[in-house]
């Protein structure tokens, strides 16, 4: 069958599963969709590469190989009365990994990809029920349990499931596995909104999930049903293991009604999941109590338990946050899918507010505490992401709890979604990541071509080409830590507040442009081949803490454009734990083309503390020390490392190797 012919049926079912189209409430920005980006940036497509190549079939062969997640749905086709195998929520690594290779897809098109992910949605069609359920914990171990425990992720397997069906339609326009989804959302609108009858998401992700389902199908009762559940929260509606047993609503974010919470609480991924979910129905409904909720709780993450890296959730004990400015290094969870979390929510309170500041913060979550979490390999990962370690911390091939390879595969593939925004009448450029994009406004379509060596160079290339000479206003976001800021709120501040100074230019010339939250606007008529030109200069910033920060006194930080940097054991003879940063030390930063793939690392001569030949005493010398990017650590074996760099020395342990 002809593309040009599943593209047809697509259309067909998606005007009869949407015959009752409701005027959206959309908000005035609009992110570029993923399938209309071409990605061809030096930094990002060998990473790209890489997850398609490396990570995305090791997704497969632990899927459906090395455990049972594909098989549960074999057994539920197959009637055989065998039970479930595995953890009750493994339905949704199936779902994550299949919109990974969705976006995959349309990187680098590949037929016996598109025919394996075919055969999954073929087994996981095979094993919904009539009703529309789809659950093969409760269809293998017993239906009479199922909707009865609010903590069992039922929810967050079908919201996974509704995305990876949207992604995969956008990609290859097949509608099998939409289809599939639409059922199994319709059953939950069936079984709990038209009934009335309570229930509180555990694990929230079916709310964002929804939301993009409304957007697809163009069908109101889905963003109804979103917003329903939202309305569930803080009512005292919760039963299950977080309600029950642990006595603690405030993990899952149900302490309190949505639109009165002002405070971060509980578990991270839950937090960012719900609260992406909330921005969107926000920005579909134009419910005003949402949005100045996600302000509010905005500031408390940012502004007090948010790390340098952009990392979130300090303690594994709740997989989340504990008190304000309580952010240790070695013992941080910082999960990878609560820093892929912030990347979805900072997006949408963007596109709510239009501010510059979200991107920020996206950006330092994406390049940090985000890519973190993938080896250079890609068939490693890290499920926490510390900002020290003493040697004993690596990656691991997999987990048991498999969220997090999967989560940050489909968010390296899906880079193209975060680039570039658009309303009726304007274009916004929020990621410097070389690509390609038809973007289109009320009058017509504008050509986006972006060339960058972002992040190791401050250099971008924009070439603006409308379809023909049309005036619309062009925003390009100012880093924050351009302008002087490596974050809002006062956790951080650099050293030297000096602003560094750009240049702007189109077509080699100075051109008017304003300031407007945070980008640089050029509103002017434009025309084919127009080329905006802008030079940020990359300086080592030095960082400190507040004084509130008990883990970072007396210590800073290195940073060096978006880039966050640690001293990792393996450059620095074999000790990254033996010297101090003074006052005066200088960075030098060089590119060095055969580490890690090509990586600017930071030098400086440092006085660091070694002990004499005879092993009697201490002796302080000038050491070159090297850092190199942060996502960039254990990826050369385990290793000492820190991000956050002593300043004094303020005891001495000796190891006599006894310890």
């Amino acid at each position: 069958m002809t593309r040009k012919r599943i593209l047809c049926i697509s259309s067909y079912f998606l005007f009869a599963i949407g015959n009752a189209y409701a005027q959206e409430t959309l908000s005035p920005i609009r992110p570029v969709n993923f399938s209309k980006v071409e990605i061809t940036d030096q930094f990002w497509t060998p990473k790209i590469k890489t997850v398609s190549e490396v990570t995305i079939p090791v997704c497969i062969e632990q899927t459906e190989v090395k455990t049972p997640r594909i098989r549960n749905f074999e057994k539920v086709a197959q009637h055989s009365g065998e039970k479930h195998e595995g953890i009750y929520y493994d339905d949704s690594d199936v779902y994550k990994a299949l919109e990974a290779i969705a976006y995959s897809l349309k990187n680098h098109p590949d037929q016996q990809l598109e025919q394996k992910a075919d055969e999954w949605i073929d087994k996981i069609a095979a094993a919904q029920l009539p009703d529309g359920y789809l659950n093969t914990y409760y269809t293998l171990n017993g239906l009479d349990k199922r909707w009865t425990d609010m903590d069992m992720h039922e929810d967050y397997c079908a919201g996974h499931l509704i995305e990876a069906a949207i992604a995969y339609y956008n990609t290859t326009g097949k509608t099998k596995l939409l289809e599939v989804a639409t059922r199994f959302a319709d059953h939950i609108d069936s079984t709990f909104r038209q009934q009335n009858r309570p229930w509180v998401s555990g694990h929230q992700e079916i709310e964002l999930a929804l939301v993009k389902l409304y957007h697809t199908a163009k069908k109101e009762r889905y963003l109804a049903l979103a917003d329903w559940f939202l309305q569930q929260r803080g009512r005292g509606y919760g039963k299950g293991h977080t309600w029950d047993d642990l006595k603690d609503p405030a993990r899952c974010q149900d302490a309190v009604p949505l639109k009165d919470q002002k405070e971060i609480t509980g578990h991270a991924v839950r937090a960012m999941y719900l609260y992406t979910g909330a921005a969107d129905v926000g920005a579909a409904t134009g419910n005003t109590e949402y949005m100045q909720a996600m302000q509010t709780v905005w500031q408390d993450v940012v502004y007090r338990n948010m790390y340098i890296t952009g990392g979130i959730g300090s303690t594994a004990k709740n997989e989340g946050f504990s008190q304000d400015y309580d952010l240790p290094n070695a013992s941080a969870y910082c999960e990878t899918c609560a820093s892929v979390g912030m990347v979805f929510w900072n997006q949408r309170m963007n596109l709510l507010t239009g501010e510059a500041k979200y991107f920020d913060i996206l950006e330092r979550s994406l390049y940090n505490g985000a890519l973190d979490g993938l080896s250079y390999s890609g068939n490693r990962f890290f499920y926490g992401n510390p900002l020290a370690s003493h040697g004993g911390y690596g990656r691991s091939e997999w987990f048991g709890t498999a969220c997090c390879p999967s989560n940050i595969a489909r968010l390296v593939e899906s880079l193209g979604d975060y680039i570039y925004a658009h309303s009726d009448k304007a274009v916004w450029v929020n990621l410097f990541v070389g690509s390609k994009a038809a973007i289109p406004l009320s009058q017509g379509t504008v050509e986006i071509a972006q060339q960058t060596g972002y992040p190791w160079q401050g250099d971008v290339n924009i070439r603006v080409t409308p379809d023909r000479k049309r005036k619309f206003p062009l925003h390009i976001r100012i880093p924050g830590w351009l302008l002087g800021q490596p974050a809002p709120g006062d956790t951080y501040r650099f050293l030297d507040t000096t602003e560094n100074k750009y240049t702007l230019q189109v077509n080699g010339k100075n051109v008017p442009y304003h300031i407007e939250k945070g980008y640089v606007v050029i509103d002017r008529i434009w025309d084919k081949n127009d080329a905006v030109s802008i030079q940020m200069p990359l300086e080592v910033k030095k960082i400190a803490a507040n004084d509130q920060v008990v883990a970072n006194k007396n210590r800073i930080a290195l940073q060096r454009g978006p880039l966050v940097y640690c001293v990792e054991q393996v450059d620095n003879q074999d000790n990254a734990m033996n010297f101090i940063v003074p006052p005066d030390a200088h960075f030098t930063a060089s590119f060095q083309k055969d580490l890690l793939g090509g990586v600017v690392t930071l030098q400086s001569k440092l006085p660091a503390a070694t002990p004499s030949s005879d092993g009697k005493s201490i002796q302080v010398t000038k050491q070159t020390i090297t850092a190199i990017p942060y996502f960039c650590w254990a990826n050369r074996g385990n290793g000492e490392m820190q991000v956050w760099l002593p300043t004094k020395i303020k005891n001495v342990l000796i190891n006599s190797n006894g310890l």
